[in-house]
């Protein structure tokens, strides 16, 4: 946070004239930049206790007005931006050649890049759930990706990032993709959000989607705040959602520049199906998945400017991440794994680990690199720490992990794992805190198995094989998951599958038919509602 700077004027005394002759001008009041002006009214001729007591006032009022402003101050602004369907090898960071991503590429050099940086389930609606309640996302109820016609979402009485910060004072505004239900009672204004501007769902929960029925999905909403500002989109909607999307983060940071902040940008692309305004369309040797993701790194230099255009850069905390792997069957509409295993829709590497960039200059080490393991679910409870505000009373999942997003020496996961689930409450996969041991539990999964995806947005089939009995990996030596080491490391098989139960006491697992006593019920719409 800026602070004005703070002095003092040397006023001449007056000779001679009576002190009920003098007459006390009206000057400009202080700026306070976010509450406008305050200003001192025109004084009448006064007995000086009277003007005193003026003056006393001026300065309570002066003093009111500055101090909740200095009460934020080392409070980082926050900004979040989380893209979708977006593979881990997708950005100039992460080894993406086909396509330029400077502004992409300056943040990993201004701040840090994350390798082993996963979400808690490969899917929409249940990973942007983990981020923003700090629960896995099987715990609150949502799983998978909610439809159009859903008739729940995220509960009230749980707590989000926005409503976390906001007990700090924050100003809280998103775009982008919602996904966590799309009644009125589930939209963002209702979960802790000042302002909102976006799409309900997927960008694909439309009439036109590929392989639905006729019939199957409404037409799709632009919804601004809770309310449908234009009830049916085109392609040409759809082309202008990144640049909407970015001209209102960008407007956000202008208006709340002078108060601690919070903005998520959820951005819908690069979900099919793909689109691209005019600046971008052609531009890439990737096609329109190219193109899609050039505009991206465009939003991403407009939010990056905007920051420093308000000299907000050393004081602003901005996280860039996806929300799962690239969908793979949609071939060259898809991105790519790079070397890991599978994408969307599995729990294999691809599937969860995500390409992930940290900025906050001076406090986040520039052109660094982290191996360590983190999810978002680890987000909340980071960033209460961070502000210090309270964490909610009930159960999350999340850590404070800041001692290792900073590099802290010897700092250490303070987990005592991971866990994957997919589907309903299906438990698939768990790993060791250090991110080096995955054990991939028995489960079937979608595959191409070697084969290229589909062409021009329409995708391919999936075949579903099986994981028959656990398989073990080590992740630093084998980041692609090939090698099944389970008969050379079996205390490690053991360690993992203790932990697989701890989960399931807690979260349940359908493939072993049990119930978990710690999960809680999403939030319903009621015939009251």
């Amino acid at each position: 946070m800026r602070r004005g700077a703070a002095g003092a004027n040397t006023v001449p005394r007056p000779r001679c004239a009576p002190l009920e002759n003098i007459v006390l001008a009206p000057r400009p009041g202080p700026r306070i930049a976010d509450v406008g002006r305050a200003h001192l009214p025109p004084l009448p001729l006064l007995h000086p206790l009277k003007i005193l007591r003026h003056a006393l006032a001026a300065f309570v009022t002066v003093l009111t007005l500055v101090t909740p402003l200095r009460a934020f101050s080392g409070r980082p602004n926050i900004v979040i931006i989380f893209i979708d369907d977006m593979g881990y090898a997708d950005i100039g960071p992460f080894g993406a050649t086909a396509y330029p991503t400077p502004n992409l590429d300056r943040m990993a050099a201004e701040g840090r890049k994350f390798t082993n940086f996963h979400v808690p389930q490969p899917v929409c609606s249940a990973s942007r759930a983990g981020l923003l309640t700090g629960c896995y996302p099987n715990r609150i109820g949502i799983h998978g990706a909610l439809g159009p016609a859903a008739k729940h979402g995220l509960a009230a009485t749980e707590l989000t990032v926005a409503e976390l910060v906001k007990q700090k004072g924050y100003a809280t505004g998103m775009a982008g993709k919602w996904h966590l239900g799309t009644p009125k009672q589930f939209l963002p204004t209702h979960h802790g959000f000042d302002e909102y501007l976006g799409l309900p769902y997927s960008n694909d929960m439309w009439p036109r989607h590929p392989e639905a029925k006729a019939g199957a999905y409404p037409p799709l909403p632009l919804i601004e705040g809770d309310h449908v500002i234009k009830t049916e989109l085109g392609h040409e909607d759809q082309n202008q959602l990144t640049t909407q999307y970015t001209e209102r983060a960008v407007k956000f940071i202008e208006q709340n520049q002078d108060r601690p902040f919070f903005f998520y940008l959820a951005h819908s692309m690069v979900h099919v199906p793909l689109h691209v305004s005019d600046k971008f369309r052609g531009k890439s040797t990737r096609g329109l998945f190219g193109d899609a993701v050039m505009e991206l790194d465009w939003s991403v230099g407009e939010i990056l400017a905007a920051l420093k255009k308000h000299h907000l850069d050393d004081n602003t905390l901005v996280i860039f991440t996806s929300d799962n792997g690239p969908w793979l069957s949609y071939g060259d509409h898809a991105g790519s794994a790079g070397p890991l295993r599978e994408g969307k829709g599995t729990c294999w590497e691809g599937g969860t680990r995500e390409p992930t960039l940290m900025r906050w200059t001076g406090k986040i080490p520039a052109g660094t690199t982290s191996g360590d393991m983190m999810m978002t679910i680890d987000l909340l409870p980071t960033i209460a720490h961070l502000i210090d505000a309270p964490l909610p009373a009930h159960a999350i999942d999340g850590l404070n992990v800041w001692p290792l997003i900073v590099g802290e020496p010897g700092a250490k996961n303070p987990h005592d794992g991971y866990a994957f689930y997919y589907e309903q409450n299906a438990l698939q996969a768990v790993t060791s805190p250090d991110g080096r041991w995955k054990l991939q539990l028995p489960h079937a999964y979608r595959t191409l198995n070697g084969r290229t995806g589909g062409t021009g947005g329409i995708p391919a089939k999936y075949e579903n094989h099986t994981v028959a009995t656990a398989e073990l990996y080590d992740l630093v030596h084998d980041v692609g998951e090939t090698s099944n080491v389970a008969a050379q490391h079996p205390a490690m098989v053991q360690q993992l599958e203790a932990f697989a139960e701890k989960m399931r006491a807690e979260l349940g697992d359908v493939l072993t038919q049990r119930k978990g006593s710690g999960s809680r019920e999403p939030g319903r719409v009621t015939k009251s509602d």
